[in-house]
């Protein structure tokens, strides 16, 4: 029987899904040869349990198939016997690959290098995994909030004009960077906005600017936006075009 490329192999997964992570640990072996330590072991065990998973999933694929002219001492069961524990070993298999992928994540989110990482999730994800998968972007989201918190503790009220710019640039990128599983993403960011707001219009209040009626700066100030995370983003661009309108104006370059 002609086995088609990427058909089933067993229930739990494609071929093509199976090597998705196998793929993504080769590259980063052979991109870099002098990657040592914890980050090897993990694609190095990653491959091993790959190719042990596809041997075992090829013998189930196989012992399924129609069986050959049965020898005179071979019954039945015995053939279902190894079926069955073939079918096993790629379901036990399957469960080391991703346990795998999860601890070569980790190793990956501990040396910065998130788009590996957002790529294992994705192949987690296609492959069914989707509690893997989350888990992976939880662990992505919490460690891009720490790459940002010594920025945003110097959100306030009355932050210095110089430190405005840069608050704007690490809640974009905490939008950009953490997943939107992340628990609470856009609320917490959300509880920044007023501080920053209060500041931004404090130094239009300053300069004398004439605020036009549709800016939202004093409404964000005074938490309006509180109760709806779901349009942060477009809150926090509202306030970057208003901080960097300031930036523009004749003489209005912040220090």
């Amino acid at each position: 029987m002609t086995i088609e490329p990427g058909t089933a192999a067993s229930p739990y997964l494609s071929l093509r899904q199976a090597v998705r992570p196998a793929i993504l640990a080769h590259r980063l072996l052979a991109g870099d040869q002098e990657r040592a330590g914890k980050l090897a072991t993990e694609c190095e065990d990653l491959l091993y349990l790959t190719g042990e998973l596809l041997k075992a999933a090829g013998r189930a694929r196989i012992l399924a198939t129609a069986p050959p002219p049965r020898m005179p001492d071979e019954g039945s069961g015995d053939r279902q016997a190894q079926f069955l524990e073939a079918y096993a070993d790629a379901g036990l298999l399957w469960a080391k690959v991703v346990g795998s992928s999860l601890a070569l994540a980790g190793a990956l989110i501990e040396r910065g290098e998130w788009e590996d990482v957002r790529a294992l999730a994705s192949f987690l994800a296609g492959a069914g995994e989707e509690s893997a998968a989350t888990e992976l972007r939880i662990q992505l989201g919490r460690a891009a909030w720490e790459a940002h918190r010594d920025q945003l503790r110097a959100v306030s009220n009355d932050m210095p004009p110089a430190a405005i710019e840069p608050a704007i640039n690490a809640l974009r990128a905490v939008l950009r960077e953490v997943p939107e599983e992340y628990p609470d993403r856009n609320r917490e960011v959300n509880r920044f906005l007023p501080p920053l707001a209060s500041a931004i219009h404090a130094i239009m209040k300053q300069q004398e600017a004439d605020i036009p009626y549709h800016s939202r700066v004093e409404h964000i100030a005074t938490g309006g936006v509180a109760k709806y995370p779901d349009i942060v983003k477009t809150s926090l661009d509202e306030l970057a075009a208003e901080f960097e309108g300031i930036c523009r104006r004749p003489g209005g370059k912040t220090p």
